[in-house]
């Protein structure tokens, strides 16, 4: 169904940063605001659906954590020439590549001349500052366990910072969240920082309006980097999946992120193209420890073993995506993704678990053990109808196994209160540029501070915790590639979660007259930000 965006074309710009080789996509982007189509069109401006609530453009909260935002540079920012492989990082406000200068200690140069969108110039203070408070208890940030391996952020003058780890390895991984002026930096939770509604970035755009239901940003004339030929930049929120979509085909809206089957549904309309974005975003269930049958090695074993991923990829993704066993997913090479841990669809596998660990089939065809149900609750986000429909396929998938899964659509907030007794459908790989990142909270039990999504049932494979601190603590290389595939095998030895797929996220995007560096592989998160606008700065009207 999907137009991929590996169109080979000349070089492209990364935040003002040349980037040789990477791709350009002949994109065929709408010049107009949110006009019907035979309305006067602004030809430097784009408006994109959000689904998204406006607002919290705070780094603290892991907005621009990866460094891709219109408003804020990180260290290094990703890139790529396509979304099959992990971006290299390359240096966005750093002067060049970290240099390690001691065991377990890199030293980074910045650039100079650089200002943020409030005047004040960018220095050395304003990166400590920054990675101070997003580790601060104080601060409260959503993303604090994501920079445990580094010990300290320190100003080697006004133009390099001194990087400490308490790894072996290399610190780039984490250097790409949007730094902040160090007089932004609030001694309160980041919930509550001006920050939020009033973001102040380096970047090549800055906030001009924040309404309810549009944020609108202008193109930077004191930017550091090339000024960008998207003059304006506008953010409508949208809520509902199926109102994004007949607003694109109404030619309301230039471009939104869609789920497959919605996204589908566009394909052939005249001006719209469908775009499908690989990514590192898996969907999986997580798995509650208090159930006494979710509890249960052999049940959360043959539960794997009962559901088809690729039914559900072919199915519920209309084929955007990928199987998934393992928070691995195959982008990261043979050298690490082990396709011996990957779980095969056996459903008379998964019933004769079942019934060696004492599962017998009740007089309803739900299997009972003693006083104990094969039966338990599934929770996800009702506003989310593709969580909705994984949810669904699940239940159907563990019914011929004599597995009862009650499905229901609640709010966030409930979801919270029940995350120690329900299952949930959830997402994530928030950080995939590391694979450290993409399983330590995931896979491992619970750490001080984690956010309550990591690894909610809080339950692993026996031996598997210290794998992963093992692997976290060692250097890049084949030794540690070893490692993180015995961690996949260990893990698929027992689960503590059903993975599903790796999501390809899907995008509807209408008008036609730029040309742009194609999308790169995709974090959890996705939507206005990344896609074919990733790198806003890069767009230029084909002439």
């Amino acid at each position: 169904m999907s137009v991929h965006t590996d169109v080979g074309g000349a070089s492209s710009v990364v935040r003002g940063v040349a980037t040789a080789g990477a791709a350009v996509l002949l994109a065929t982007v709408v010049l107009a605001g949110c006009s019907a189509p035979d309305q006067p069109r602004v030809a430097d401006q784009i408006v994109l659906g959000e689904g998204h609530a406006l607002g919290d453009f705070n780094p603290m909260l892991g907005y621009a954590q990866l460094g891709v935002s219109p408003v804020y540079d990180g260290l290094l920012v990703p890139a790529a020439d396509g979304d099959d492989r992990v971006p290299d990082l390359v240096p966005a406000l750093a002067e060049s590549r970290p240099e390690r200068v001691a065991p377990r200690t890199w030293r980074v140069p910045l650039k100079s001349g650089i200002s943020f969108s409030d005047g004040t110039d960018f220095d050395a203070a304003d990166v400590v500052a920054t990675y101070r408070a997003v580790v601060d208890p104080r601060v409260a940030s959503s993303i604090s366990t994501d920079f445990a391996p580094i010990v300290a952020v320190e100003a080697d003058g006004p133009r390099a910072v001194t990087v400490r780890m308490n790894t072996d390895a290399d610190p780039s991984p984490y250097l790409l969240v949007g730094v902040v002026p160090s007089e932004r930096v609030e001694d309160a939770p980041a919930a509550e920082w001006a920050l939020n509604t009033e973001p102040v970035g380096t970047g090549a755009y800055r906030l001009e309006s924040l309404e309810p239901d549009q944020a609108v940003f202008v193109a930077r004339e004191d930017h550091w980097g090339n000024r960008p030929a998207v003059q304006r930049l506008v953010y409508t929120h949208v809520p509902d999946d199926n109102t994004r979509a007949q607003r694109i085909a109404a030619g309301e809206i230039d471009g939104a992120n869609l789920p497959p089957r919605l996204a589908e549904g566009l394909e052939g309309r005249d001006g719209i193209d469908v775009l499908s974005v690989k990514s590192a975003d898996w969907r999986g269930i997580s798995l509650p420890s208090t159930n006494p049958f979710t509890a249960d090695p052999a049940a959360r074993l043959a539960m794997n073993l009962g559901v088809d991923r690729q039914a559900v990829v072919d199915d519920v993704l209309t084929g955007d995506g990928e199987p998934a066993s393992t928070p691995v997913a195959p982008v990261y090479g043979a050298s690490v993704y082990d396709e011996g841990a990957q779980f095969e669809f056996d459903a008379d596998g998964a019933r004769a678990a079942l019934d060696a660990a004492g599962w017998r089939t009740g007089a309803d065809g739900v299997r009972v053990r003693g006083a104990d149900r094969a039966s338990f609750p599934l929770l996800y986000n009702a506003q989310d109808t593709l969580r909705r429909d994984l949810a669904v396929a699940f239940a159907a998938a563990m019914k011929p196994i004599g597995v009862e899964v009650l499905t229901r659509g609640t709010s966030w907030d409930d979801i919270d209160s029940e995350l120690g007794t329900a299952a949930v459908v959830l997402g994530g790989g928030a950080t995939p540029y590391s694979i450290d990142s993409q399983v330590y909270d995931t896979l491992h039990t619970r750490v001080p501070n984690s956010s309550p999504y990591a690894n909610p049932g809080d339950v692993t494979a026996p031996g598997l915790d210290a794998l992963l601190d093992e692997a976290r603590a060692s250097a890049p290389g084949p030794d540690n590639d070893l490692r993180y595939q015995r961690i996949q095998q260990v893990y698929a030895a027992q689960p503590s979660y059903v993975f599903l797929a790796f999501l390809h996220h899907t995008y509807a995007v209408r008008g036609e007259g730029w040309r742009h560096d194609a999308p790169i592989l995709e974090p959890h998160s996705h939507g206005v930000t990344w896609g074919p606008w990733w790198n806003i700065p890069s767009w230029q009207p084909v002439s």
